[in-house]
């Protein structure tokens, strides 16, 4: 159950009369959740706009709207109004949102999963890709699946040596070597298109 302070419900029944829709409820989401660079994201959203895996809960004069999947990231969480020297701010309190660092003696593919999550993927989602983890194999080699702008890339594979194997054998010292198990060749929206006889690095 989210909690929201009738400071804040307060504050939103006035900004949601404001808007002078029908039905104008909250939404509340997650982003990155689970890792460090987690954070919530408040949107209006209109009744038909609701989606049918959203969690409905009412409150005076609106309703709160959150998907499923965000409901592990949101628990305990309290949305608040809290004052300061020129009135008011917005406070969203979500405790379970970063989820939880994997500990040392676990398994190092969970490990490898949580730097993926923490920050691989949200440094390359500004070239619209991500990175998913196959195998992790008794060798410690980290095989890798590229989606996305980095399938088909051209500077794929300097994303995954400067990048990609430097993070991971940095924070990881068991992770022996990153290899890519991606059939580039079918890539249909490369972030850089690849040049046939050319190598990643330059001309």
């Amino acid at each position: 159950m989210i909690e929201i302070t009738e400071r804040a419900q307060a504050y939103f029944q006035k900004l949601i009369e404001q808007q002078g829709v029908e039905d104008l409820g909250i939404r509340l989401g997650v982003v990155h959740g689970g890792t460090p660079a987690a954070e919530c994201e408040l949107a209006f959203c209109e009744a038909a706009e609701v989606q049918s895996d959203e969690q409905v809960a009412e409150y005076p004069g609106f309703n709160l709207y959150t998907a499923a999947a965000d409901g592990e990231w949101l628990e305990g969480a309290c949305i608040d109004i809290v004052p300061t020297a020129t009135g008011g701010e917005l406070s969203i309190r979500a405790p379970s949102i970063k989820g939880h660092v994997p500990a040392a003696d676990a398994a190092l593919a969970e490990r490898v999963q949580y730097v993926i999550d923490a920050e691989i993927n949200p440094q390359i989602a500004s070239h619209g890709g991500r990175v998913g983890l196959v195998e992790v194999t008794g060798e410690g080699v980290v095989v890798l699946e590229f989606g996305g702008g980095c399938h088909g890339c051209g500077m794929v594979d300097v994303t995954l040596k400067q990048g990609v194997e430097k993070t991971l054998r940095t924070r990881l010292s068991e992770v022996t070597a990153v290899r890519d198990a991606t059939d580039h060749s079918t890539g249909s929206n490369p972030y850089y298109a690849r040049r046939e006889g050319r190598s990643a690095m330059g001309s």
